[in-house]
C-alpha cells in the first residue's frame, strides 16, 4: 500500500487523529536504528507515556532493555520519517520500508495489554 501524499496518515486510515501529548515519551529500539522495516505500535497512553513503541528491523525482542525512552519531541532526531504516523490512535501499527511500502492496521489486543 501507499499513501496518497495529499493525505495525512490519519485520513488515509480513515481513523481520529490522536497525537501525542507535549512532553510524554515513546519507547525507541535504539539498538535497531538502520535496519528496515521501521515498525511502530501504540498501546494505551499511560503513566507520562504516549504508548508508542517503536524498532526497526524484522524482529521486537522481548529483552526488559530492548526499548529506550525517548521524548517524543526528539523522535525527529532519530527516525523523522516516523513523526506523520505518531497521531494514530492507540491500537494501531504501522510498518513501512523507506523503498515506497507503507501499511497502516488496527489490532484490538493493543488496547487489552
Amino acid at each position: 500500500m501507499k499513501i496518497k501524499r495529499e493525505q495525512s496518515v490519519c485520513e488515509w486510515a480513515d481513523v481520529e487523529p490522536q497525537k501525542p501529548e507535549a512532553g510524554t515519551k515513546l519507547g525507541i529500539a535504539l539498538s535497531t536504528l538502520g535496519k528496515e522495516p521501521i515498525n511502530g505500535l501504540r498501546h494505551n497512553p499511560e503513566n507520562g507515556t504516549n504508548g508508542w513503541y517503536i524498532w526497526c528491523g524484522e524482529e521486537m525482542s522481548q529483552d526488559d532493555d530492548f526499548f529506550s525512552p525517548l521524548h517524543v519531541e526528539h523522535i525527529e532526531e532519530y527516525l523523522p520519517e516516523v513523526k506523520e504516523y505518531l497521531d494514530l490512535p492507540p491500537g494501531y501499527r504501522f510498518l513501512i520500508d523507506g523503498k515506497n511500502y507503507e501499511d497502516v492496521w488496527f489490532e484490538q489486543v493493543l488496547l487489552n495489554a
